[in-house]
């Protein structure tokens, strides 16, 4: 791509794209080259929403899709300088999968299945304060407040400041992790005391744990940030308190934790149940 593509990373910081999104969209325009063998500015438009269609029919997730969507609508727009009409790709449409979530037992489980202190703390911490993981390995020590008993996520998603709750059974583990491991500038830091630790290695702690509890549901160190929610509203925490703890930008996206909260769902009772029925046997 070439002149192409420095062009495009250029648009993409002046807009502050994060570096994951700058790596995502890139590799959607990479894709589409790949597959045609030619540089993209030279495509129709027929050749690129074919390759759209390429993409669905590989089986790719909507998830890739959207992202593969995004990339290539950008580049054309902003970089090449097509407008709608130049290519007009169709609005997307968005899944809202519920997310699963483990139940406070089952939490306790998958703590209880970390043997390490600071893969312990890591999970708590997750589940605690209802961090991303991005979020979660870019915590630096200063981010946490004890005076306040708060802690402070800098620049999460969307480049944005955030507070969220700092639990006192968290802040005594931590100072235990604190002392064992003596960290300098990140928490939880890599193999290196000043690098950060690895997205990848916290995942694969949270898999670990999962694996050891011999726990089915969550896909993901993620799961933590959900069940974090799901229980706060289970106990009695207003909607839009979450959502300004998760650092959501809209009130519909915190309210899917509406639909899995446990006591609404298990003090139903099915419309079967009330009918007038004579037992009968099979």
């Amino acid at each position: 791509m070439g002149a192409l593509r420095t062009k495009m990373i250029e648009e993409m910081r002046l807009r502050n794209f994060s570096p994951r999104t700058q790596e995502s969209y890139l590799r959607g325009v990479i894709g589409l080259v790949k597959h045609y063998h030619q540089s993209p500015d030279q495509l129709s438009a027929e050749q690129i929403r074919a390759y759209l269609l390429h993409l669905k029919e590989r089986g790719l997730s909507p998830s890739s899709c959207n992202v593969a969507i995004s990339g290539l609508r950008f580049f054309y727009h902003e970089v090449v300088g097509w407008d709608e009409k130049g290519l007009f790709i169709p609005p997307r449409k968005r899944s809202w999968p519920l997310p699963e979530v483990l139940s406070q037992r089952e939490v306790e489980r998958l703590l209880e299945a970390a043997v390490r202190l600071r893969d312990r703390c890591l999970l708590m911490t997750a589940y605690a304060a209802g961090l991303r993981v991005s979020e979660l390995v870019h915590l630096k020590l200063t981010d946490l407040d004890p005076e306040r008993m708060m802690i402070r996520v800098e620049q999460g998603k969307g480049k944005k400041d955030r507070y969220t709750i700092l639990s006192s059974r968290l802040l005594k583990e931590l100072e235990r992790y604190r002392r064992a491991y003596q960290p300098v500038t990140w928490v939880f830091f890599g193999k290196e005391r000043n690098h950060p630790l690895d997205i990848s290695s916290a995942q694969k702690v949270y898999n670990l744990a999962k694996h050891r509890a011999g726990l089915q549901k969550g896909k993901g160190i993620h799961t933590l940030r959900h069940c974090f929610a799901t229980h706060l509203l289970e106990a009695g925490v207003d909607l839009r308190t979450i959502q300004v703890l998760l650092g959501h930008n809209s009130i519909l996206t915190t309210q899917r934790y509406l639909q899995i909260r446990e006591q609404r769902l298990s003090s139903m009772v099915s419309p079967l149940d009330v009918l007038n029925l004579s037992d009968s046997s099979l």
